[in-house]
């Protein structure tokens, strides 16, 4: 399976991953809102046994078969300062 990744202007380290068929009018609002300004960084060919950095070719291909796209949104860092300040709370 083909597909294709698109990475968001408006939000750092934010992509959506489309079957390479797919048409953008069709994406839900909120996301073609998010994607209003993109760039197509690349076209990737999809098995079931690939590994991308965080998910499975199968999984990936589940999510292109329903719901049609996978949004990969930045990691979540963690607030070390406040996590500090909770541990010497006295």
């Amino acid at each position: 399976m083909w597909c294709v990744v698109l990475r968001s202007n408006k939000k750092a380290d934010t992509y959506l991953y489309l079957p390479e068929s797919a048409e953008f009018d069709d994406l839900p609002e909120n996301l073609k809102v998010l994607f209003k300004s993109y760039e197509q960084v690349m076209k990737l060919y999809l098995k079931e046994d690939k590994k991308l950095a965080r998910i499975t070719g199968a999984e990936l291909i589940k999510h292109l078969q329903e719901p049609g796209y996978y949004l990969q949104l930045p990691p979540v860092t963690e607030n070390l300062l406040k996590q500090h300040a909770a541990n010497n709370k006295e």
